[in-house]
């Protein structure tokens, strides 16, 4: 089993890469500032994932596990990583967006919401407003 780890400033360029060749949104991380957990494997990062936090509630974002690796559960350990994560700060409510892996979370215990249902500060951000499209699919865990 690898081993989660939360990201350093010199894993963000990898970061970047792995959510880039991902498909997923890059552009707002250095306003966003998310804290991600990453899983390096001969010292390459393989998997990653970030809560942006506002307020009580937090956007899950940008889990992503390189090609060659998925399908071995990492996306997985990086999920229950950042809720733990969340726990710990006191974080009731994680939301997030997907277009590609509803079923994923569907198993991690996530239900589709309505994205009208987010917090207004966390629909206010980049990846509500313009980043994720309208029909992403929007899903929330509360009481993690």
């Amino acid at each position: 089993m690898s081993e989660v780890a939360a990201a350093s400033p010199q894993d963000l360029i990898a970061v970047r890469v792995l959510l880039e060749g991902s498909g997923l949104p890059t552009s707002d991380l250095e306003s966003a500032r998310p804290d991600f957990a990453i899983i390096r494997e001969s010292g390459q990062v393989i998997a990653a994932g970030a809560l942006q936090r506002f307020g009580s509630c937090a956007l899950l974002r940008s889990v992503a596990v390189a090609p060659h690796r998925r399908g071995a559960g990492l996306g997985r350990q990086v999920v229950h990583e950042l809720e733990r994560m969340a726990r710990a700060a006191g974080i009731s409510r994680l939301v997030l967006l997907t277009e590609t892996a509803a079923a994923f979370f569907a198993r991690e215990g996530y239900r589709v919401v309505e994205r009208s249902s987010a917090p207004g500060q966390m629909q206010a951000s980049e990846e509500f407003r313009s980043l994720c499209p309208s029909s992403a699919t929007c899903m929330e865990k509360r009481d993690l």
